[in-house]
């Protein structure tokens, strides 16, 4: 009686776990299709990669990247009119809203990172950055130790936080280190003085001074303290959502459709200004396009 009633029990016990686990831990993709609507986090200044243009829209090439993803999700649960919605997010708040699921993906500009990667997922990276300063042109810095003693801005909850500070303690540079709560904020404290210099990733200062009432007054300087490489955020712990999102990344890479995305933000006019970047796709980056992978250097 013993044998054959044990494995009953292991049976019933398996098949309620079935019939009750979809609904306890619904995964990504069903929480889309139960809302009938897909979540994009953006970010409103991180030019070129996703910011607001002229009419108040998050674009970019970030963002173009994440609706091709849409597509990829639209085809996956067959249904061709899935809507989008949009959530702005901080260097500080991004983390959080994909952690606790209130945005599928986030499409900005953000470093897959060792310690990020025990609360979110990442894709296969778009892009491959450094952080540099940024100054202005006629202020005589242009290293980091040319900044001894000096204040120095960066985005709070960005990777160059804490760069920034384990370099100022090993060079023994008394930097006064100041956060800022985004990109605009931080090139505004550089404007008015508040700050000497702008530590950030070297294609956002490109991007924050190709947008400024004067570009030519702010110069981009110094070694690269850093490599950022950039992907697409996704919720934690989803394999069947990665899954679906990496396949339509290394699709974009292999075919060479991200060639033309790429141009179209770094090589061409851009709003809200027109302005044209000029920045060919950097050598890092091509390397990487050759064998698409979400592996990357456990950078802390």
């Amino acid at each position: 009686m013993t044998r054959s009633f044990f494995p009953w029990r292991v049976a019933a016990v398996l098949a309620l776990g079935v019939c009750t686990l979809p609904a306890a831990l619904a995964g990504t993709l069903e929480n889309i299709r139960a809302a009938q609507q897909i979540v994009l986090a953006y970010r409103e200044s991180s030019v070129p990669f996703s910011y607001l243009d002229g009419a108040g829209r998050p674009v970019g090439y970030s963002m173009d990247l994440c609706l091709k993803v849409v597509d990829a999700v639209r085809r996956e649960l067959g249904m061709p009119s899935l809507s989008v919605g949009y959530l702005a997010v901080t260097a500080a708040t991004r983390i959080p809203a994909l952690a606790e699921g209130r945005a599928a993906l986030e499409c900005g500009s953000t470093t897959n990172t060792a310690e990020r990667r025990k609360q979110v997922a990442f894709t296969i990276p778009h892009f491959i950055s450094s952080v540099r300063l940024l100054v202005r042109a006629d202020s005589g810095f242009r290293s980091l130790d040319s900044l001894a003693g000096r204040t120095v801005t960066a985005t709070a909850g960005t990777t160059t936080m804490p760069t920034l500070r384990r370099l100022n303690a090993e060079h023994d540079l008394r930097l006064n280190i100041v956060e800022a709560a985004d990109h605009a904020k931080a090139f505004m404290s550089l404007e008015s003085g508040q700050a000497d210099a702008f530590a950030l990733d070297e294609v956002l200062l490109y991007g924050l001074r190709a947008n400024a009432a004067k570009p030519q007054a702010w110069e981009v300087v110094g070694k690269a303290m850093s490599i950022e490489p950039y992907a697409i955020m996704l919720p934690p712990r989803d394999a069947a959502f990665k899954k679906v999102v990496d396949q339509e990344m290394r699709r974009l890479i292999v075919s060479g459709e991200i060639q033309a995305v790429y141009r179209k933000w770094f090589l061409q006019a851009i709003p809200p200004k027109g302005i044209n970047l000029e920045l060919a796709m950097p050598s890092m980056l091509k390397d990487s396009f050759r064998f698409p992978s979400d592996k990357v250097g456990d950078l802390e």
